[in-house]
């Protein structure tokens, strides 16, 4: 099921907007999907904040109060992992997109042809994340967690800890290097080994001041010395890879 937001202030523009998601989810027949509507930025978080993600946001920029793209970085801050579209009428905001990691930036009117591909890109790209999982050996026996949902990974004792949007879960003893361990994660481009026994996920990482990453749960991690330089280089171009690999 493909969980959709859309916030405008503009209720005409709002209903406009909520048919071509209707029909672009009746086009696409094996694509179950559900529509919310939202009148602005306030509205939308406190449905986020209650009980509801989306996995894919399509806010206007220009609202009072709330800006789309103010509406964006909070919920970049909640953890909201969805992809953001963005629908405005005016081309200043293309940056402030850039920094809430939004998946497309579309001028007003939108045309349907090019709202449904851009549409279609986003699905397909979440579909990759929902599919990407690694199988952790546990006391407990194994368990599948989704690469999306890890924030960061190290060593603790003679296991590897991996602390996730639900949680942390522990790795029974490992009798190999961290690395090793690691060697999964590394092979998706999110990861990034910082030292000997620290990874972290890009996608959970909202900025990078000195030696500290800044997380989307509001938790600050301090980077090895001899690390930070080339992490922050590194997420700089993880970003800048994702927006331009569509």
């Amino acid at each position: 099921m493909l969980r959709i937001a859309i916030c405008d202030d503009e209720e005409k523009q709002l209903k406009q907007t909520a048919e071509l998601l209707n029909t672009y989810l009746q086009s696409r027949p094996d694509l179950q999907g559900q529509v919310e509507l939202f009148p602005s930025g306030g509205s939308l978080l406190e449905r986020v904040e209650e009980d509801r993600s989306f996995d894919l946001y399509v806010l206007d920029i220009l609202m009072p109060e709330l800006s789309g793209i103010d509406t964006g970085r909070r919920l970049r801050t909640l953890g909201e992992g969805g992809e953001i579209i963005y629908l405005t009428s005016s081309n200043d905001f293309a940056a402030d997109s850039y920094d809430v990691r939004a998946f497309f930036y579309l001028l007003k009117p939108v045309e349907q042809g090019k709202l449904f591909h851009v549409l279609d890109g986003a699905v397909e790209k979440l579909n990759r994340r929902r599919s990407s999982a690694i199988v952790i050996a546990t006391v407990d026996g194994p368990r599948r967690i989704l690469l999306e949902h890890i924030r960061y990974v190290e060593r603790v004792g003679r296991c590897v800890r991996y602390y996730c949007t639900d949680g942390t879960v522990d790795s029974q003893t490992i009798r190999v290097s961290f690395r090793e361990m690691a060697a999964p994660l590394l092979a998706d481009q999110r990861f990034c080994l910082c030292g000997a026994s620290f990874v972290l996920n890009f996608q959970h990482v909202t900025g990078v001041n000195g030696q500290t990453a800044l997380l989307d749960n509001g938790q600050a991690v301090t980077l090895p010395r001899s690390a930070a330089t080339e992490f922050k280089k590194a997420w700089g171009n993880y970003w800048l890879e994702e927006r331009n690999t569509w």
